[in-house]
C-alpha cells in the first residue's frame, strides 16, 4: 500500500508530466485560457490515462513481452512482439479518445465546442503516450501500481492546467508588457511553477 501511495504522490508532484517532463504542452497552453475549459480537458486526460494505461500494461505483459505468448503455446516462447508497442499503444489511446469525444459531444456540447480540435488531439497528446512508455520502462509489478501511476499522472496534469488557467484569468486584468502577453507570460509562469514543483523532490516515504 505504501508503495502505491508513493507512486501516486511522485507522479503528481515530483514527476509531474508538465512541470518535470513538459509533456502535453500544446494543449496545456492552448486550452488554459479559462478554468472551466481547462478543467474539462484535464478530466478527459485523467479518464483516458485511467483506461489506456491498464489496457496497455496488460497488452505489454501478456502479449508483447518476450516469451509472453508461451502461456498460449509453448512453441511461441521465443516470440518477441515488443516492436509493436508503439502501434498498439497508440491504437488503444486513439480508441479511448474517440469514446471520450463522443461522450463529451453528447452530454456536454458547450464544453465540446470550447475544447474544439484539442479534444481529439488527446490521441496524439505526448503526455498520454508518455504515460504508457513510462509505465513500460519502469516495469510496474501489478495493475494497482499502474492505476496509481495513471491516476497520479492524470491528476498532476489536471492540477497543472487548472493552475495555469486560474493564473491566466487573473493576468487578463494585469498590466503586462505587450511583447510578453499571451504565450510569452504563460511560458514564464510555467517555468516558475516547474521550479516550485522541484521542491517536492524532497518527499520521502
Amino acid at each position: 500500500m505504501e508503495q502505491i501511495i508513493d507512486i501516486f504522490v511522485r507522479s503528481v508532484f515530483v514527476e509531474n508530466m508538465i512541470f518535470a517532463y513538459f509533456l502535453g504542452m500544446c494543449s496545456y497552453l492552448a486550452v488554459s485560457k479559462t478554468v472551466k475549459t481547462a478543467s474539462g480537458l484535464g478530466l478527459a486526460v485523467i479518464f483516458v490515462l485511467l483506461i489506456t494505461l491498464p489496457v496497455n500494461y496488460l497488452l505489454d505483459r501478456y502479449v508483447l513481452s518476450p516469451g509472453a505468448l508461451a502461456q498460449i503455446n509453448p512453441a511461441w516462447a521465443t516470440v518477441d512482439l515488443s516492436f509493436l508497442s508503439y502501434i498498439l499503444f497508440i491504437a488503444v489511446i486513439a480508441a479511448m479518445v474517440q469514446l471520450v469525444e463522443m461522450v463529451v459531444e453528447k452530454y456536454a456540447p458547450a464544453l465540446y465546442n470550447n475544447l474544439g480540435i484539442f479534444l481529439p488531439l488527446i490521441a496524439v497528446n505526448c503526455a498520454i503516450l508518455g504515460g504508457s512508455l513510462f509505465m513500460q520502462e519502469r516495469a510496474y509489478q501489478n495493475i494497482w501500481q499502474v492505476l496509481a501511476f495513471a491516476l497520479g499522472s492524470g491528476f498532476g496534469w489536471f492540477l497543472a492546467i487548472v493552475s495555469i488557467a486560474a493564473i491566466r484569468e487573473k493576468l487578463s486584468y494585469s498590466n503586462i508588457p505587450a511583447p510578453m502577453r499571451g504565450l510569452g507570460i504563460a511560458f514564464i509562469i510555467t517555468g516558475l511553477m516547474g521550479i516550485a514543483f522541484m521542491s517536492f523532490m524532497g518527499i520521502q516515504f
